[in-house]
């Protein structure tokens, strides 16, 4: 195979996870640093779990990460619908639809005596597991089935029952697995059973529909989590069975949560939308998963989506299980917010600006006026340092833009509560009143100068004043903040604070 061609083929039963992400991530690098094909193919042969939101909200996730396809389903333009259609040569690229394609080839292996047709009931089976269970022995198939001849067959069939084919393993041998990331693995044949490619049903299983598919699709390397490490040697006994080249394996580590355990909901979000919703930035999720499983020699940290291309290679995966950290992401995603220029990141915080009320009900950034506009990427310019998460923006910058604050009860104790907090709050306001320069320098040298007249400390006056004109004890530079209000709003809210604290107008 010439052309490098790789795959991420998910089953549709939930949505796009972590782990599914960095496969995806993983293969999408590799395909783009090779200049080959990235195909995407969904694995939907499980009947009763696969359902097509899924199958949306991973075309989703992946579009959202800038994970393009090069071929598999067609998604809409309005709203990443999807429409049943399909772009590519070796289609079609969901199993469902290619349930004859399976049956032919499991024909062609019945015939070629590679393969026979399995009348075990299910119950059958279990006794059989049981009884094996109490000999010490492994729950394989006795390959009851496998020497039936043709009148046996015949009678099964006349009793009505449906049967499933199973795979001919060979009686003894190994099977290497030369991975390009573990190594040289080596499985004995004996240990594994003779399994079922095709339902009673007529669906093909995960480890034939696997094979046929990547064959047909001319994959030349599979990447995916060592979790199928194991399913590995079945599938390359089936390639030879059917005469296909082999392509190459790559199993990635898995990823585990900082307990050391599988990935899961106690860890914190395994959706990879749930980190949408939170305000994650695709760029710092697609820079994070990167580095579960892989580096670089010199350990970099910060990659634009171009260096991780330049850069990929499964030469730089490890063989441990990577560790999921919240913290290093939620970092991550700080440091890109923080090398975004304000309107872009204001741009992107619309979705929680709106739910906030703080676009006077502009259903897109475009209706908003230019007025509010500049005034809202001022107030989010003040906290740029400090935010995180695209989430944050609304609860970091709503009291500079509300008329009416909310009061931290917590600042008002620690801060309002104190001995002559009112008369200093009567006496500031009405020196800002008569301050005629309401810049940053104009409002530090005033509130410095008040300080020094009446001989306070200035932590006496700088407390108070932020937490009467904000209602937090948080925030940007006083003098920032002071100026940004104005003078009406700042004088309005530190009467306001007097009133609170008992105090008169």
């Amino acid at each position: 195979m010439n052309t490098i061609r790789v795959r991420f083929a998910p089953s549709p039963t939930g949505f796009l996870h972590i782990g599914g992400a960095r496969t995806a991530l993983f293969s999408w690098l590799f395909a783009r640093h090779h200049k080959g094909v990235f195909v995407l193919r969904i694995e939907d042969t499980d009947e009763k779990r696969s359902t097509l939101p899924a199958v949306k909200a991973i075309m989703e996730g992946m579009s959202w990460l800038g994970l393009d396809w090069d071929e598999g389903p067609k998604i809409g333009e309005q709203d990443l619908e999807f429409k049943g259609e399909s772009q590519g040569d070796y289609g079609p690229y969901f199993q469902t639809q290619r349930l004859d394609i399976y049956r032919k080839y499991a024909e062609q292996l019945i015939n070629q005596k590679k393969a026979y047709r399995c009348y075990c009931l299910p119950e059958e089976l279990e006794q059989k597991r049981k009884e094996a269970s109490k000999k010490g022995l492994p729950p394989k198939y006795d390959r009851q089935c496998r020497h039936l001849t043709s009148r046996e067959e015949e009678k099964k069939k006349e009793e009505g029952k449906k049967p499933v084919i199973r795979f001919c393993m060979p009686d003894g041998g190994k099977t290497e697995i030369n991975d390009l990331v573990k190594g040289k693995v080596v499985f004995e044949n004996s240990l594994l059973d003779d399994f079922v490619i095709l339902k009673s049903s007529g669906v093909a299983t995960y480890n034939f529909a696997v094979v046929v598919d990547d064959a047909m699709m001319k994959i030349s390397h599979i990447i995916r989590g060592d979790d199928h490490l194991s399913n590995t040697p079945r599938q390359i006994l089936l390639y030879q069975a059917l005469g296909w080249e082999l392509p190459q394996f790559a199993h990635v580590p898995m990823i585990l949560g900082a307990d050391k355990t599988r990935l899961s909901k106690r860890h914190g979000a395994t959706a990879l939308g749930e980190y949408k919703e939170k305000g994650f930035l695709p760029e710092a999720m697609i820079n994070y998963l990167a580095l579960l499983g892989w580096s670089t020699e010199d350990s970099q940290q910060i990659f634009s989506s171009e260096e991780l291309i330049n850069k990929f290679s499964l030469d730089g995966c490890g063989r441990s299980s990577a560790i999921f950290d919240q913290d290093k992401l939620l970092w991550m995603n700080g440091e890109y917010i923080r090398e975004m220029g304000i309107d872009e990141l204001t741009e992107k915080s619309f979705k929680w600006l709106r739910e906030a009320g703080l676009v006077n009900g502009a259903l897109n950034w475009d209706k908003v006026s230019a007025e509010k506009k500049e005034k809202i990427k001022k107030a989010v310019g003040l906290e740029h340092e400090k935010i995180k998460l695209l989430s944050e923006v609304p609860s970091l910058v709503d009291y500079m833009l509300k008329e009416e604050i909310e009061y931290d009860s917590r600042a008002v104790e620690k801060t309002l509560k104190k001995e002559n907090v009112i008369e200093i709050l009567e006496s500031i306001k009405d020196s800002l009143k008569e301050l005629e320069d309401f810049s940053i320098s104009g409002l530090e040298e005033g509130v410095r100068d008040f300080c020094l007249k009446k001989e306070l400390k200035t932590g006496k006056v700088f407390h108070p004043l932020r937490v009467a004109t904000s209602g937090r004890m948080q925030g940007p530079g006083l003098f920032a903040l002071l100026e940004f209000l104005g003078k009406e709003k700042v004088v309005k809210r530190i009467e306001e604070s007097i009133l609170l604290l008992g105090g008169s107008k």
